[in-house]
């Protein structure tokens, strides 16, 4: 087997430099270091980083108050927003960013102030393509496709750059569309030599290998862009990030192999690949693909990583001499499901082993055994610590509800439903319960759940709100669950308060029902209670102002007023004014003709004018006459009429309005 490592392979001098400054300054300095965002593209090499003391953050904000610190910008280089604001906040800047980004950084910037449009061509999220966005006040115009280009609007004056570690081909095609959107264009190619010599060299070596391993991170861009330059010319292209991840049985096949590096491959990892391949040969190449294998037995929980996927099968890597088959009833319970909605190629996962060999050589695994036995351990952890659980409502069944809980099958008694007695269970299917397990038995495979224990804990602590904070003279809603002879007693939220049929209203009544009725929402007045007894005494008629007060405030003697009779009897008739108060029309009082009694005349419901003849604060009594409001009314529409008047007859008739 020959082996081919391309030229530029690994670290460029951006990152290079950024990683020597950074070693220097962990070495030489004891105070904190931060890195904003991860230094290098390479979870290796930013573990490594790690473990030295550099502490990674993705915000300013996260350093805090803490003194002594420092900050490394990295290669990608930041918006000048976020240098203003680590200046402001007077933090020690160690400032490695790449010299050949921060030549795009002044570039743009300076075009921008002579009012160019700004375009760059790369990728949106990547940070240096936001870095470098941050220097024309965020409002560049950012391409990496054809479409892109295609449809942005004609301007003025347009400045063209490109995140430095972009393919040539694609800066020419699009840079090529973008100068026709401008009157004046200026385009500058802004792709790291290094770059391109490193995407040359890895051209040139995948056209001569049978295979290509390309190594560095896998949200690395210029390594994904080193992959996608291998396949053109290459059939067989392998992205891996360490050692751990070359696909020893496939590469023996191979004669020649190429290798190349991303820019943010340290030295060592490139080493330990060449010095795996070089020393694998033949029976050494047998051997070290044997040494590699994992032992698996059946029942093993084992990590895999997912080869492709399939509308019916995932095929898994789990590093043992025959790969993984995970059959769709395997992956999950449900017959419907799709494999590729649930599972992605590249995607690493726990598997169970079912069968080591399915008759054809293959290793039949499961993912959704493996969930029901994380499944099994999150339910009892539940149950021993009296958590609540979320379960869904599947069915029901007899003697209660079928629900689902982590994907595990319970049941839930129709007594254990609600602290009320339920008589029809079927507006429960499907919906999404709050529950507690009472019963469990993981050896007889049974989960029983109650809500009525999660309403009876809601219930307690509601009551126990309620009493530690109620006060006397306190107004608080309620609902009116229940009427008696009695009074009305009211809902405050877990405990029910009377209100007394003398507290219902400022009027005499017979039955509460003349006030309240059941299920009406009231505000009410607390007037005492008695924890230990559980009694609250409430008030409703407290709550709005006494009839006589607002009576005797608005009501004069000699005031004509308006009112509805209520009671008649042989010796007068009881009108109620619109205070709420009564008041007693004596029959003298009715009319200047006699009257036998009351009802000959009147009728209860009548509304009528009465004037207000006498008012007796200390016995809360009011005198009315209906006929002396006749007699102020006859006066008032004489002197309404013109010196030669027609003469008035105001009847008692014309005073009174008919229920």
């Amino acid at each position: 087997m020959e082996i081919i490592l391309a030229d530029k392979a690994g670290f460029c001098f951006g990152v290079k430099r950024a990683v020597e400054m950074t070693e220097k300054e962990l070495k030489n300095s004891d105070d904190k270091i931060y890195s904003l965002g991860p230094l290098i593209h390479n979870p290796q090499a930013v573990k490594k980083f790690e473990e030295k003391g550099l502490k990674t953050i993705d915000e300013i904000g996260e350093i805090g108050e803490i003194n002594n610190s420092k900050v490394v910008i990295r290669s990608h280089g930041v918006s000048k927003e976020v240098v203003d604001k680590m200046v402001e906040q007077n933090l020690d800047i160690i400032d490695s960013t790449c010299p050949y980004v921060k030549s795009v950084h002044k570039k743009v910037e300076e075009f921008h102030k002579q009012g160019y449009n700004i375009v760059i061509v790369g990728d949106k999220n990547h940070p240096e393509i936001i870095g470098i966005n941050g220097w024309c006040n965020n409002e560049a115009f950012i391409i990496n496709s054809e479409e892109e280009a295609l449809n942005l609007p004609k301007m003025d004056k347009v400045c063209v750059v490109s995140q430095t570690t972009n393919t040539q081909e694609k800066f020419i095609t699009l840079s090529h569309i973008v100068k026709d959107k401008g009157d004046e264009v200026k385009i500058f190619n802004t792709i790291c030599n290094a770059t391109n010599q490193r995407q040359e060299a890895c051209k040139e070596v995948a056209k001569k290998v049978d295979a290509m391993i390309v190594i560095g991170g896998y949200h690395s861009s210029n390594t994904k862009k080193l992959a996608d330059i291998s396949k053109k010319y290459c059939e067989h292209v392998y992205h891996i990030e360490t050692k751990d991840e070359l696909p020893l049985e496939e590469l023996k096949k191979f004669n020649k192999i190429g290798i190349t590096a991303g820019a943010s491959t340290p030295d060592w990892i490139i080493k330990e690949v060449i010095e795996i391949m070089e020393n694998i040969n033949n029976n050494e190449m047998l051997e070290a693909i044997e040494s590699s294998f994992t032992t698996i037995r059946r029942g093993d929980i084992v990590k895999g990583k997912v080869i492709f996927v399939t509308d019916n099968e995932v095929m898994v890597n789990i590093n043992y001499k025959s790969d993984g088959i995970i059959t769709k009833d395997e992956l999950s319970n449900d017959p419907d499901v799709n494999p590729k909605d649930l599972i992605n190629q590249g995607d690493e996962i726990d598997v169970y082993v079912v069968k080591l060999d399915d008759g054809e050589g293959n290793v039949v695994l499961s993912t959704k055994r493996v969930d029901e036995f994380k499944s099994w351990d999150i339910i009892e952890n539940s149950y021993k610590e009296k958590e609540r659980v979320e379960c869904k409502v599947l069915n029901v069944v007899k003697g209660g509800l079928s629900v689902l809980v982590h994907g595990i099958n319970g049941f839930m008694p129709a007594s254990q439903i609600s602290l009320n007695y339920v008589s029809d269970l079927n507006p429960y299917k499907g919906k999404t319960l709050i529950a507690k397990i009472i019963d469990f038995d993981r050896s007889r495979r049974r989960i029983i759940l109650s809500r009525k224990e999660v309403e009876r804990e809601e219930l307690n602590n509601k009551r126990k709100e309620l009493w530690e904070s109620l006060e006397v003279d306190q107004i608080r809603e309620g609902v009116v669950q229940r009427l008696t002879d009695f009074g009305a007693f009211v809902d405050l939220g877990g405990v029910d308060g009377l209100i007394h049929i003398s507290d219902l209203s400022w009027n005499r009544i017979k039955h509460p029902s003349e006030v309240v009725t059941e299920g009406q929402r009231v505000n009410v007045k607390v007037l005492s209670f008695d924890k230990e007894k559980n009694r609250i005494s409430l008030g409703l008629k407290q709550t709005v102002e006494e009839p006589w007060v607002a009576f005797s405030k608005n009501v004069s003697i000699g005031d004509i007023v308006e009112g509805i009779v209520v009671n008649l009897l042989d010796f007068g008739a009881f009108v109620r004014l619109k205070e709420g108060v009564d008041g007693l029309l004596h029959v003298s009082q009715i009319s200047k003709e006699h009257v036998n009694k009351p009802s000959d005349v009147l009728n209860i419901g009548d509304k009528i004018k009465v004037k207000v003849i006498d008012i007796n604060g200390e016995d809360k009594k009011i005198s009315l006459s209906l006929k002396d409001a006749i007699e102020a009314e006859e006066n008032e529409n004489e002197e309404s009429l013109p010196v030669e008047k027609e003469e008035i007859d105001v009847t008692i008739g014309d005073i009174i309005e008919k229920n």
